[in-house]
């Protein structure tokens, strides 16, 4: 496949995405108003759902990766969950307000208590435990494998941080 056909692919994708990209406008009105805070200094969540928000960029590969993922989970959860998208190159100071450092960034809106915010793309089936446990507060069994996985992952990990030390 040339440029051209991947650059058709993707404004091809792009017109029939399901998960909605959103402004800094339509975040104040639907989602928090960055602009006011309740008595104790907070923002009042605006939705009447819970929110995952998914901020990336169009060079990020790992963005582009997640996206159909995205796409997949809105059908999956069927109007249990909003799902947006920010792009953090149009949306800046939208990004800065939640202290966006890497992409993409996952942000887990629940209907009430704090947002949650995860870097990375995590795989589906990890995404689909986020959602459960962190948006719609279901009791997430745990992948005993994955979970043996990561912890392999992380010993090795700082066995090679004390070397470089």
């Amino acid at each position: 496949m040339d440029v051209k056909q991947v650059k058709w692919i993707y404004h091809l994708r792009r017109d029939y995405r399901m998960v909605k990209n959103v402004t800094k406008d339509y975040f104040n009105k639907n989602v928090y108003d960055l602009k006011k805070t309740d008595e104790n200094g907070e923002l009042r969540f605006l939705g009447k759902k819970p929110v995952l928000i998914d901020f990336y960029a169009t060079w990020c590969g790992p963005c582009r990766v997640l996206e159909p993922i995205l796409d997949e989970l809105y059908t999956e959860y069927d109007g249990e969950i909003d799902i947006y998208k920010v792009n953090t190159e149009d949306e800046m100071e939208l990004a800065g307000a939640f202290g966006v450092m890497s992409l993409p960034t996952l942000l887990f809106i629940p209907m009430e208590g704090p947002p949650v915010m995860s870097p990375g793309a995590p795989p589906k089936q990890m995404l689909k435990e986020l959602i459960d446990e962190k948006l719609l507060g279901k009791e997430v069994k745990k992948d005993k494998k994955l979970d043996d996985a990561v912890g392999t992952f992380n010993q090795l990990m700082n066995k090679i941080k004390a070397v470089l030390k």
